[in-house]
C-alpha cells in the first residue's frame, strides 16, 4: 500500500464523514478531537478504528505536523477479510483501538471530576460575592442562568466497571500473537469496543456541554458573567481599599479556572483579561482622582421621586402607603434576588401595586401635555426611587428621558410611545395570552351577556379602554418575560439588576435597525410576505410577489436579557408588521436576541399561512418538513448515530418543543452557517436552505463548500426557473410596448438577492 504525505494542519477525516478507508500512521502526529476532549495518535496508530461500528466518523482527525499515512480501503463487510489477510494490520488495529479507548476513558474520568469541582467552585464563589456585597452594603447583582443551574445529573453514565474490564481484556488479547486469534472474535471485539467508545464519548459530550454552561456563566461575550460581577465590584471598591485584596485574589483564581476550559473563546478571554489589567493599573495609579469622579451627581428634581410619582398618579392613600412601605422594605434587603418566601411575597406585593399606580398615572398622562420628567422616567424605565436606582443611574435616566433614541417612524417604540400610538388610533392593542385581540375580546363579552350590543359599539371606539386592554394583557406578561429571570422579577428599576453600563445597553432605533440589517444580510427573505398581484390590462393574471414588512419593536421599561415575538401579524391581515418586545436596557447581545425572535417569527408566520395543515408533510412547508424531520429522526438513515444523539440532547434542552428546537437551529444558521462555520446536520441544513436561503453574496462564497453543494444546486435550479419566468414576462411586456409595473420589477430584483 502506497504511503501518502500530508502537511501540518490538513484535516484527514471530518466528523460525520463516511468511512471509506482505515489510515495507518507511518510518520508524524495526528490530533483527534471530539466534543469534550482530544488526544494524539502517533506511528502505528489507526485512524477510524473507534468508528468501525458506525461506518462514519464522530471524531475529527487533523495532522499536527507533517504526517505520512498508508490507507486501506474499508467497509463493514471487509473487516473480517482485513483481519484474516494481514496479521500486522490486525495487530495495529487492535492495539490502536485499546490505546485510543483508554485515552478517552481517562478523559471521561477527569471531565466527570471537573464538572463536580467546577459547579461547587461557581456556587461557593457566588455565595462569597453576595456576602461581600451585603457586608459592604453594595447591591448584589443577579447572574442570569445561575438560578437554573443544578448539580450534574447524568441520565446515562459510564458503568463503573468499564475501565477495569477493558484493562483486563487488553492484557488477555495482546498477551498472545494476533495471528493465533480467531478473526471473527477480533471482529466482534472491535465492533463491540467501538460501540462502547461511542457511548463514552456521548457522555463526554454531555460533560463538555455542562462545563461550557458554567464557563459561559464565568465569562461570555455578552458580559453577563461572573468575571464582570467581580471586576465591577473591584472598580467600585477601589484598587487601594482594604477590601480589594480579596477581590483581586478571587478574580485571579477565576482566570486560572477559565484558562483551562476548552470551550472558552481564547481571543475573547485575552481581550477581557487585558482590559481588566489595564483598568486595574489605571485604578491603582489614579485612585484619588477616580474616587473623586465617582461622587454621585446631585439632581434636585429627582429627590423624593416616589412621592412625585404617587402624587401624579393620584392613587388612594392606602395604596400609596402600602407601596412606600413595600419599596422601603425592598431597599433594606441585602440580597434583593433572594428566593425565600418573604422576599418572594414582597416582590409580588410591589409588582401588584406597581401596575395599579402605572395604570392610574398613564391614564392621566394621556390628557396631559406637561408630564413631569420623573413620571416619564417611571413610564419608560420603571423608575421609582433614586436610592434604589443609585444616584448616578437616576441622574443618567433623568438626562435621557426627554430624548430617548426610539423612532416610531421606523417602527421602534418605547412602551409609553406604544401606548400613545394606541390611544391616538395609530396602532391596535396586542392580543392577550389566549391569542385574542381587542375586537374579539369585546365581542366575547357581548356573547356571554356581560355587556350589551350598545356597550360593545362604545367600547370598540373607546381609546382609553384599548390602552387598558394593553396594560392588563400584554404589558404585565411581557414585562416579566423580557426581564428574563422570572422567579426574581420585580418591575421597579433597581441598581442590582444593572449588569453592564446603561449607556451601552440602551437600545436605540439605530442599533435595532442595524441588527435587523445584519440578519437580513444573511436571511434576505426573513420578513418578506407573498402577495398576489394581477393586472388584466397587461395580461398578468396572477403573480406572487414578495413584500418586505419589518416588525414593530416595542422597548419594555425594564433591564432585561430576553425578547418576545408576541404576534406575527395585526388582526388577520398578513401584510401588517409583527410585534417584537425587548427590554429598553438590553443586557444581552441585541443582534442575538433579534436573531432568535426572527426564527420565532418565521415559525409562527408559516403556521399562520399553512393553517391547520402546518405540520402535514404532504403539503411541504418550513414547519411541516421540520416537524417531520424531528418526529422521525431516529428512523432517518441519512443521519449518523452522532447526529441522532445530538438531536436527542438538543430536544431535551429545548424541553421537547419543536418550535424551540427550530429556533435554536435557526440561530446556528444565521450566526454560524452563514459565515461558513457548519453547525447543523445535513437534513436541518437542507430544510433551512430551502425556506431561509442565504443571500446571493453568501451563496457565492459557499459554492465551493461540499456541505452546501447538493442543496445549493437544487436551489439554483428552482431560482433560475423563476427568473426565466420573469424574463419571459418582461420580454412579453416589451413586445407589447408596455412599461414594466414596479411591483413586477421589484419581484425580479428580489429574486436576484
Amino acid at each position: 500500500m502506497a504511503v501518502k504525505e500530508y502537511p501540518a494542519g490538513t484535516i484527514l477525516a471530518q466528523s460525520e464523514q463516511a468511512i471509506t478507508a482505515l489510515h495507518v500512521i507511518a510518520k508524524g502526529t495526528v490530533r483527534a478531537t471530539y466534543p469534550g476532549g482530544e488526544y494524539y495518535l502517533t506511528k502505528g496508530d489507526v485512524i477510524g478504528v473507534c468508528e468501525l461500528f458506525y461506518n462514519s466518523y464522530f471524531i475529527t482527525y487533523q495532522a499536527e505536523d507533517n504526517v505520512s499515512i498508508a490507507s486501506y480501503a474499508y467497509s463493514a463487510s471487509q473487516l473480517s477479510t482485513i483481519l484474516r489477510s494481514s496479521a500486522e494490520m490486525a495487530g495495529c488495529i487492535v492495539t490502536s483501538m485499546f490505546k485510543q479507548f483508554q485515552e478517552i476513558l481517562d478523559q471521561y474520568e477527569l471531565a466527570r471530576f471537573d464538572c463536580d469541582t467546577f459547579y461547587h467552585y461557581l456556587m461557593s464563589s457566588y455565595e462569597e460575592y453576595v456576602n461581600f456585597c451585603a457586608k459592604h452594603k453594595f447591591p448584589a447583582r443577579a447572574l442570569p442562568g445561575l438560578e437554573t443551574l443544578t448539580e450534574l445529573v447524568l441520565e446515562e453514565d459510564v458503568a463503573g466497571w468499564t475501565g477495569g474490564y477493558y484493562t483486563q481484556l487488553r492484557a488477555l488479547v495482546t498477551g498472545k500473537p494476533i495471528k493465533d486469534q480467531d478473526a471473527d472474535f477480533l471482529r466482534g471485539l472491535l465492533l463491540k469496543t467501538s460501540e462502547d467508545v461511542y457511548q463514552v464519548m456521548s457522555v463526554c459530550r454531555v460533560l463538555y456541554d455542562y462545563k461550557s454552561e458554567i464557563t459561559n456563566l464565568l465569562m461570555s461575550e455578552n458580559r453577563l458573567d461572573f468575571f464582570d460581577l467581580y471586576a465591577s465590584l473591584l472598580y467600585k471598591v477601589g484598587a487601594h481599599a482594604d477590601e480589594s485584596t480579596s477581590l483581586i485574589a478571587a478574580i485571579s483564581t477565576m482566570m486560572i479556572q477559565l484558562e483551562s476550559q476548552p470551550s472558552i473563546d481564547k481571543t475573547m478571554y485575552k481581550e477581557r483579561v487585558a482590559e481588566y489589567r489595564e483598568r486595574l493599573n489605571a485604578l491603582q495609579q489614579y485612585a484619588e482622582e477616580q474616587s473623586s469622579d465617582d461622587k454621585p451627581k446631585d439632581v434636585p428634581e429627582i429627590r423624593d421621586s416616589m412621592n412625585t410619582i404617587l402624587s401624579y398618579a393620584k392613587v388612594d392613600e392606602e395604596t400609596a402607603g402600602a407601596f412606600r412601605k413595600a419599596v422601603n422594605d425592598f431597599k433594606k434587603l441585602t440580597d434583593k434576588n433572594n428566593t425565600d418566601d418573604a422576599s418572594r411575597k414582597l416582590r409580588l406585593t410591589i409588582t401588584k401595586l406597581f401596575y395599579q399606580i402605572y395604570e392610574k398615572a398613564c391614564l392621566r398622562s394621556l390628557h396631559d401635555f406637561s408630564v413631569p420628567k420623573v413620571v416619564q422616567m417611571f413610564f419608560n424605565f420603571g423608575y421609582v426611587d433614586e436610592q434604589l436606582a443609585g444616584m448616578d443611574n437616576a441622574s443618567y435616566l433623568y438626562s435621557i428621558v426627554d430624548s430617548l433614541p426610539s423612532d416610531p417612524e421606523r417602527g421602534i417604540y418605547t412602551f409609553y410611545e406604544w401606548l400613545r400610538a394606541i390611544y391616538e388610533g395609530r396602532k391596535t392593542p396586542s392580543r392577550n395570552e389566549f391569542d385574542t385581540d381587542y375586537q374579539a375580546y369585546i365581542h366575547e363579552l357581548k356573547i356571554s351577556g356581560k355587556i350589551s350590543p350598545e356597550e360593545e359599539t362604545t367600547m370598540l371606539k373607546d381609546r382609553e379602554k384599548q390602552v387598558l386592554f394593553e396594560l392588563h394583557n400584554m404589558f404585565q406578561s411581557v414585562n416579566k418575560i423580557t426581564f428574563g429571570r422570572i422567579s426574581i422579577f420585580c418591575p421597579i428599576f433597581s441598581e442590582h439588576n444593572i449588569l453592564k453600563d446603561l449607556d451601552k445597553s440602551l437600545v436605540s432605533a439605530d442599533k435595532a435597525e442595524q441588527a435587523l440589517k445584519q440578519i437580513r444580510a444573511v436571511d434576505f427573505s426573513a420578513y418578506y410576505r407573498d402577495m398576489i398581484y394581477t393586472n388584466p390590462n397587461l395580461g398578468i393574471g396572477k403573480e406572487y410577489i414578495g413584500v418586505e414588512i419589518l416588525p414593530d419593536i416595542i422597548l419594555m421599561p425594564n433591564i432585561g436579557v430576553r425578547g418576545v415575538m408576541w404576534q406575527e401579524i395585526e388582526g388577520r391581515k398578513r401584510t401588517t408588521p409583527s410585534r417584537m418586545m425587548i427590554s429598553l436596557f438590553q443586557m444581552e447581545d441585541l443582534t442575538n436576541i433579534l436573531v432568535r425572535l426572527t426564527g420565532d417569527f418565521r415559525w409562527e408566520m408559516c403556521k399562520r399561512i399553512q393553517g391547520a395543515r402546518w405540520n402535514d408533510v404532504s403539503e411541504p412547508s418550513l414547519t411541516s418538513r421540520y416537524f417531520d424531520y424531528i418526529q422521525f429522526y431516529k428512523k432517518n438513515h441519512e443521519l449518523s448515530a452522532d447526529a441522532k444523539d445530538k438531536i436527542k440532547l438538543n430536544m431535551q434542552k429545548a424541553k421537547n418543543s419543536f418550535k424551540e428546537m427550530f429556533i435554536r437551529d435557526y440561530e446556528s444558521w444565521i450566526l454560524y452557517e452563514g459565515s461558513g462555520s457548519p453547525r447543523l446536520n445535513k437534513i436541518a441544513r437542507s430544510i433551512l436552505f430551502d425556506y431561509c436561503p442565504f443571500s446571493k453574496e453568501i451563496r457565492d462564497k459557499l459554492k465551493a463548500n461540499p456541505l452546501y453543494k447538493e442543496t445549493m444546486e437544487r436551489y439554483d435550479v428552482k431560482l433560475s426557473q423563476r427568473i426565466h419566468h420573469y424574463d419571459n414576462l418582461f420580454q412579453k411586456l416589451k413586445n407589447m410596448g408596455a412599461s414594466i409595473p414596479p411591483e413586477i420589477q421589484s419581484q425580479r430584483d428580489y429574486l436576484g438577492y
